[in-house]
């Protein structure tokens, strides 16, 4: 079974476009190999752009991330909140279909209130030059943790509605 099974591609589109519209978190969608299901492009901040047009940034910082964050939400089938390495904060919602695990729901891109952007390591691993990092990071969107601890209970939500109603 797969994420399209249970609702069309763009009931998860509309997802993301929700997520971001709500919380200004770039919303995605991943099946279980850890692949963007939809086209979408939200960007949170102008950082996140810049890492993940380079091969390292994504293979490095976003995809590791990423795929450690989405091993522990479908063993612990529980959704998952951390940073990547460049300082963002990542919310993953497992997606289950009775025990099959379907893929992750979530969102990236902010910095925690009281947070800030590793900008020393977007230089180093992605290899982008400081100056660049420097000024990408000048204004980045802060979460408080009520509005991460809402945007959380959202996703959750919102999936499980999507789920329910494929039942």
């Amino acid at each position: 079974m797969e994420l399209t099974d249970i609702c069309p591609l763009s009931e998860w589109e509309a997802l993301e476009n929700k997520i971001f519209e709500r919380f200004n978190f770039q919303g995605s969608v991943f099946n279980p190999e850890g692949i963007r299901i939809t086209q979408v492009k939200n960007w949170s901040n102008d950082l996140c752009p810049a890492i993940k047009a380079t091969e390292k940034g994504q293979s490095y910082i976003c995809s590791v991330a990423h795929m450690n964050m989405t091993a522990i939400a479908k063993n612990t089938r529980a959704t998952v909140e951390e940073e990547c390495d460049a300082g963002f904060t990542k919310i993953v919602v497992p997606i289950f279909h009775g025990d099959e695990f379907l893929g992750v729901a979530g969102g990236c891109g902010l910095v925690a209130a009281d947070g800030e952007a590793d900008t020393f390591a977007v230089t180093k691993i992605a290899g982008i030059e400081e100056t660049k990092v420097e000024k990408l990071a000048e204004n980045l969107p802060e979460i408080s943790a009520e509005d991460l601890s809402a945007a959380r209970s959202f996703i959750e939500n919102e999936v499980d509605r999507l789920l329910s109603a494929a039942r």
